[in-house]
């Protein structure tokens, strides 16, 4: 997922997979493996002895294992030692995955191997849970999110943070125009652009992949990311875009954020001209406020492109989901007709346990991201909404 969305958007990745799965977890059954913390480092080296690392970005997302996440940070490390003497020439994308919904799905020696990275990484792509984890802080307010946004800006000395889920109340009503569109031509990334991507696809028991994890208001029912880039002095400057919620399941959302924010971000801090392009980590000067950064500008345009892509993903998704249950076998399984149901609403299944994996099998099929078929939506082609990021007064 993340490898395509970054394909589309203009950029040339070589993919490091981590695993090596049938299909995403999601499915609560897959056949594969997972590589070795060998294994990683020996296709780097096989990279690295035929010139073929001249990345300007990296993406990393799912390690099985501390000493894979050790693997992973090495090419890091390798690859910002490499451009040393060019500031602002590579960027590291780190997204910790460990856990969501207050438990880890790792190890627990992963957790430290990834603070060990910290400081190395560029922008970090935590959900809640995970900014939590790795800041040694239970985020319940706009107090204790900025003492999480601080601890990782000055602690662990991270330039960028996103946070794909935290569950706020929303600063304001949710930053939404139904009639102005994003300048798609302004951000197309730059011809030639590399990047290398360690494969995020998560663990088996990650109970929803989504990345993106719904909040409410007072009316309808939102998704929230907050991000904050750092001023010199360690402080966050923090912004929120809120999203209207979809009521369906999807899955691998967390690696198309993670895929499209890479080449989104790097087009917006060109776009912004040298003071931020030239400098280590693409940090802007302290007089940028929250809502003019290039990543909050980035994240704006990556949640429209995917708003549009999810909404006719769900829309596919009814149809397939009402055209099956509508027939023979769809009745056989879910135990008994329905006209056109909400994905959401389909039945478990009949009772039998086989019945209702068929039935579970079937719902994830069907709400398979339908990224390649909307390849232009990912570029910023015909999306029409527009989601604006707001200041968090933290």
């Amino acid at each position: 997922m993340a490898s395509f969305c970054m394909q589309a958007l203009g950029c040339d990745v070589s993919a490091l997979n981590t695993v090596h799965f049938s299909n995403h977890t999601g499915y609560r059954q897959f056949k594969g493996t997972r590589s070795s913390a060998e294994e990683i480092r020996e296709i780097y080296e096989g990279l690295k002895q035929s010139h073929l690392t001249d990345f300007d970005v990296m993406l990393s997302g799912y390690a099985p294992g501390a000493e894979a996440v050790n693997a992973v940070g090495s090419i890091a490390r390798d690859l910002k030692f490499r451009r040393t003497l060019k500031p602002g020439s590579f960027f590291w994308v780190l997204d910790p995955v460990m856990g969501d919904q207050g438990r880890l799905y790792v190890n627990e020696d992963v957790v430290p191997a990834y603070k060990a990275l910290l400081s190395d990484a560029d922008l970090i792509l935590p959900n809640q849970f995970e900014a939590e984890t790795l800041s040694s802080t239970s985020i319940t307010s706009l107090s204790t999110l900025h003492t999480a946004l601080q601890a990782l800006h000055t602690t662990h000395r991270v330039p960028h943070v996103v946070i794909t889920s935290v569950r706020l109340p929303s600063p304001t009503a949710p930053s939404f125009s139904a009639d102005s569109k994003p300048d798609s031509s302004a951000s197309a990334p730059a011809p030639g652009e590399t990047a290398t991507q360690t494969n995020p696809t998560s663990p088996q028991n990650l109970p929803n992949s989504s990345s993106i994890t719904t909040s409410t208001s007072s009316s309808a029912p939102t998704l929230s990311v907050i991000g904050s880039s750092r001023t010199t002095t360690g402080q966050p400057r923090a912004f929120q875009v809120t999203v209207p919620d979809l009521d369906c399941f999807f899955s691998g959302t967390g690696d198309m954020f993670a895929g499209l924010l890479v080449a989104r971000l790097r087009a917006a801090v060109h776009n912004s001209g040298p003071p931020c392009a030239n400098k280590a980590s693409w940090m802007s000067p302290d007089h940028v406020p929250a809502t003019e950064l290039p990543l909050a500008k980035a994240v704006e345009e990556v949640l429209a492109s995917m708003h549009e892509v999810l909404v006719r993903t769900k829309e596919e998704c009814e149809r397939e989901m009402g055209a099956w249950m509508g027939s023979v076998e769809g009745r056989r399984m879910s135990g008994g007709e329905r006209e056109r149901p909400k994905l959401e609403e389909a039945p478990e299944g009949n009772g039998d346990e086989s019945a209702k994996k068929e039935v579970w099998l079937r719902k994830t099929k069907a709400a398979e991201v339908r990224v390649v078929r909307n390849v232009g939506l990912l570029r910023g082609e015909g999306v029409e909404e527009r989601f604006e990021a707001v200041e968090l007064k933290i």
